[in-house]
């Protein structure tokens, strides 16, 4: 394989993971059900780390990217090279000391027989037309799955639970595309829980409204944040990497949501995504919303679900029919980047964007999740 070109193997490596879906039922049947697909998943695996300089922490924390290039512009992108997928999913990790280092990777399609590698200022608006968000209150909605996935981080922006100690978030939470941001070295998630009072057992109510809830903070052990987006920005390629996973520095003890492959936006049932955050505009509330997907490319999906600042790193998710298993399950597909104003054919259009969670995305961030690839083999 030496011999063929870097552009041509990776051709042959998307085309590879084409073949390999299975199960991608028609919506045309009378008893459709939405159905996860399952795919062939490549593996990526660390091939040497490099120790890095300490970062300087400097760059202001940022609650939402915006980018002008949309839908036509990322499909017109030019395919990259396997080498620059290679360095794109390459990644840099962060630990609590403040040292770093940075990972090359290697990626591998494993098959029965062995294995083979593989400028204008313009108002932006983030609710569209009538507000559809819904504030989630009570701890018997907050407390619960999947509410009680959601996490914020102390940077403003929102994670989701992935594993007992992983948590999933947008990478620019925590790097700006140059360096990281103010507070990252210290970094914290915060879960929602009931307060407390002196004097009050723990079945009492209180006639005068919902309970009121607090964020207990756990810290950060390490991030893990792919090169992709710290060598592009949110005008390029960037943004199709704009993810990162926190690991934390002890269990969390609550139920989590898994990774899955993000299907075709017309797998999707009724075309619909969902996502809660802890939008700026509502301080202290989970919001939650859904939405119609309205476009797609490979490495993003664009809809207008209302957001504000602060949702940015939601988990996006669907439920969808597990025929394994013979049940309903819900899986994150993707995560909630920020706002993009394009101008198409002349006409203005806002989009909110969330990036996909692509078959090699997925081996990556299942890597960083379970440290063996062979516990990533099913999407």
């Amino acid at each position: 394989m030496a011999g063929i070109p870097g552009l041509l193997l990776l051709l042959l490596l998307m085309l590879l993971l084409l073949l390999c879906a299975v199960g991608q039922v028609s919506p045309s049947g009378t008893h459709w059900k939405p159905t996860w697909p399952a795919y062939c998943l490549p593996v990526i695996l660390p091939q040497s780390t490099l120790h890095l300089a300490k970062p300087d922490f400097g760059a202001e924390a940022k609650l939402e990217v915006s980018s002008s290039c949309g839908p036509q512009c990322h499909k017109g992108t030019p395919l990259p090279t396997y080498e620059e997928v290679k360095q794109y999913l390459s990644y840099e990790t962060l630990y609590a000391n403040g040292s770093r280092t940075e990972t090359q990777v290697g990626i591998y399609v494993l098959g029965s027989g062995g294995s083979e590698s593989s400028g204008k200022s313009r108002r932006k608006r983030q609710i569209y037309g009538y507000d559809s968000r819904f504030s989630i209150f009570g701890k018997d909605f907050l407390l619960n799955y999947p509410f009680s996935t959601s996490v914020k981080l102390s940077t403003g922006c929102t994670g989701t639970l992935v594993s007992e100690k992983h948590v999933l978030t947008a990478a620019h939470c925590i790097h700006d595309g140059k360096t990281y941001v103010k507070g990252t070295q210290k970094l914290r998630v915060g879960f929602l829980k009931p307060k407390v009072k002196e004097g009050r057992g723990a079945n009492s109510s209180s006639a005068a409204g919902p309970e009121k809830m607090k964020f207990q903070w756990i810290r950060v052990k390490r991030t893990h944040v792919p090169k992709g987006w710290i060598k592009g920005n949110a005008n390029d390629i960037g943004m199709d990497y704009d993810y990162a996973l926190l690991e934390l520095k002890k269990l969390h003890k609550r139920k989590f949501m898994k990774i899955g492959v993000s299907p075709p936006a017309k797998q999707l049932p009724g075309g619909r995504i969902h996502f809660s955050g802890y939008d700026n505009d509502r301080l202290g509330n989970l919001v939650y919303r859904f939405c119609d997907v309205k476009d797609e490319t490979y490495d993003l999906l664009y809809q207008q679900c209302d957001a504000q600042p602060g949702a940015s790193g939601s988990g996006v998710y669907v439920r969808m029919w597990k025929k394994q298993q013979q049940k309903w399950e819900r899986k994150i597909i993707g995560i909630f980047s920020g706002h993009q104003w394009v101008d198409m054919n002349g006409s203005p259009q806002d989009f909110n964007v969330a990036v996909r969670i692509t078959p090699l995305k997925y081996a990556q961030i299942c890597y960083w999740i379970k440290g063996n690839y062979l516990d990533c083999r099913e999407g």
